[in-house]
């Protein structure tokens, strides 16, 4: 199984970026899909969360408003458009598929934003 993530990279405050996740080796389709963010000295914490047909999603409510998580099946791909980001966005963003038994990370991507 291999989820890895690309996208990432340094930004302004305000600027728009967009993470993805390609997944191989798993039924990407049936999965639930996240995407987690991480800081040093911090637990890593859910940013936004889709179920495996795309029809439902779940934002912290730090990012309600300005990222929206998607994915396309057909492609085995994740997505995270980050929208205004602020400095605070700044972290190591992961991505994570979930079944009812199994869990599996990428090996994350950073972002950093500059105010």
């Amino acid at each position: 199984v291999q989820l890895v993530e690309s996208g990432g990279g340094l930004v302004q405050a305000g600027d728009s970026l967009r993470l993805s996740c390609a997944a191989s080796g798993i039924a990407f389709s049936v999965w639930v899909m996240a995407w987690y963010r991480q800081v040093p000295g911090k637990q890593r914490e859910l940013v936004a969360s889709i179920v495996s047909s795309g029809s439902s999603t779940n934002y912290a409510d730090s990012v309600k408003g300005r990222f929206t998580i998607s994915r396309d099946n057909a492609k085995n791909t994740l997505y995270l458009r980050m929208n205004r980001v602020k400095p605070e966005d700044t972290g190591v963003y992961f991505c994570r598929a979930t079944s009812y038994t199994r869990a599996y990370w990428g090996q994350g991507t950073q972002v950093t934003v500059s105010s």
